[in-house]
């Protein structure tokens, strides 16, 4: 059942962005099933000439894996379709702190790709003379780097992560973030607060902007978190649709303050279909 609040038309967006879990997709482990009707919305918006993009949250691959994951499960996303806080990182690293010496929290894909892009990382030897602290993901992190990382942020050193959310939508429940959990150790420590540069921020939506082409207040942003999603959506200007089948699926949005509530609420991505 489609539930609107207010009047949204989504005919008429230039462009479009796309959340992946518990939107486009469901995890269990690791198998991946798409949402039904996800493929056809994402192939209708394609025939039309209009752009899309995904933007997940996850950083612990690298944006091209996680398009061709996508891709390999059926959904038609091409590398450079696909975004991640990787991306918004390297963007705000770079007009912020050009040149800075960076403490990574990231798997050892995620380092390459940051430095293949131009940003110098530090060992962690070398942690406490960090300009940046950024925290992507990472499966295992020793107390020492933790302590040599908050004494960096104690330093001067901003604290940036990716996501501070707690968890995002899996199949069967709640998915923890391992990320929000060392962000969380290194800023109780250092006392200080992170900075988000995935969803929602403005380098996000910076970044946004810049693949589609497009202003961020003619697209609409799709997706099952409110406070990610929706909030992205608002910070860029755009029209927002939550959809029920992932995180905020049981959130009574007659609790929600008016300013942070989506345009429009679907149950599934699937009926997009008529809207289009």
């Amino acid at each position: 059942m489609t539930w609107w609040s207010g009047v949204v038309r989504l005919d008429d967006a230039a462009g479009f962005v796309f959340d992946v879990d518990g939107t486009l997709v469901h995890r269990a482990g690791q198998e991946v099933h798409v949402v039904a009707g996800a493929a056809a919305v994402l192939e209708r918006i394609g025939e039309s000439g209009r752009p899309y993009v995904i933007f997940t949250n996850g950083s612990h691959m690298t944006p091209e894996a996680f398009a061709r994951g996508l891709r390999d499960v059926g959904l038609p996303v091409a590398d450079e379709q696909l975004l991640t806080p990787l991306l918004s990182a390297i963007h705000y690293l770079r007009r912020r702190h050009p040149g800075a010496l960076v403490r990574l929290f990231a798997a050892p894909a995620v380092e390459r790709y940051m430095a293949d892009a131009g940003i110098e990382l530090a060992p962690p030897s070398r942690a406490r003379a960090a300009d940046v602290v950024y925290v992507a993901h990472r499966d295992d992190v020793h107390l020492d780097e933790l302590e040599e990382a908050a004494r960096a942020v104690r330093a001067g050193a901003p604290l940036l992560t990716s996501s501070y959310v707690s968890a995002y939508s899996g199949a069967n429940g709640p998915i923890l973030s391992r990320g929000a959990m060392v962000t969380a150790a290194i800023a109780k420590a250092s006392e200080a607060r992170p900075k988000i540069v995935g969803k929602p921020s403005r380098a996000a939506v910076a970044v946004i902007g810049e693949r589609l082409g497009l202003p961020t207040s003619q697209i609409a942003v799709i997706g099952d978190d409110l406070t990610m999603d929706v909030g992205l959506g608002h910070l860029g200007g755009s029209r927002t649709v939550l959809v029920r089948s992932g995180i905020s699926g049981q959130i009574d949005l007659a609790r929600v303050p008016e300013r942070r509530r989506p345009h429009a609420v679907i149950g599934e991505v699937g009926e997009l279909l008529a809207l289009l």
